[in-house]
């Protein structure tokens, strides 16, 4: 079994640094870019089911990665949305730091142990996008391909899980804009970790796809 788990592309909160978590901001010109670089990476790749988040970044990157011959294939889970920010979203780093800076530096080097103001917690955020993980590789035959796309705090969510870190460890690698990661494995509990980070579709080997807020 092959999963493609991937992030959404651009959105003008993410190029502004606003922190977005559910509110629901759609792809920029550049994030749709994105996407359909990620489409002309997949276009060739057999992909049996492909599941996305129901905000619309998630599930427009969806539709254009596996473009329109196969974009009916696509279905989308809740349990796969951004952490909520509550209070934060909306705001830019600055913002927050001046209104709650002790929780913002704890959310910088001790994220696992801090609860959005009237949002989530990493583990809240995974122990709803854990369970949508398994239920879009559920019934997989060894040979199937699944697409997920979702976020930059649920992917990292999973893959310390999978890596077998600790969520204290969620800022110790990337998700750019529409990366790639690649997990093979006989079931969703014996994974290995094939790619991370992927972006080569739209960033070269030494470049970086910039983000400063989920």
């Amino acid at each position: 079994m092959r999963i493609l788990l991937a992030r959404h592309g651009e959105t003008p909160w993410n190029a502004e640094g606003r922190y977005q978590g559910q509110a629901d901001i759609p792809l920029s010109p550049v994030g749709e870019s994105q996407a359909r670089a990620l489409g002309e990476r997949l276009k060739d790749v057999r992909i049996d089911r492909a599941v996305a988040s129901p905000l619309s970044r998630a599930r427009r990157t969806a539709e254009l990665a596996l473009g329109e011959s196969r974009a009916s294939m696509l279905t989308l889970d809740e349990g796969l949305a951004e952490i909520a920010h509550g209070e934060w979203e909306g705001l830019l780093a600055s913002e927050i730091h001046a209104r709650d800076a002790e929780r913002m530096q704890a959310w910088r080097e001790a994220p696992q142990t801090v609860q959005m103001p009237g949002g989530e917690s990493l583990q809240q955020v995974f122990d709803r996008a854990w369970p949508a993980f398994a239920r879009a590789c559920e019934g997989l035959d060894a040979g199937a391909t699944v697409l997920v796309v979702a976020h930059d705090a649920v992917n990292r969510a999973l893959l310390c899980h999978v890596l077998g870190m600790p969520m204290s460890n969620f800022w110790r690698f990337r998700q750019a804009p529409t990366t790639l990661n690649l997990l093979e494995g006989g079931d969703v509990d014996h994974l290995d970790v094939v790619r991370l980070n992927d972006a080569n579709h739209h960033t070269a080997l030494f470049g970086e796809a910039v983000h400063r807020a989920l």
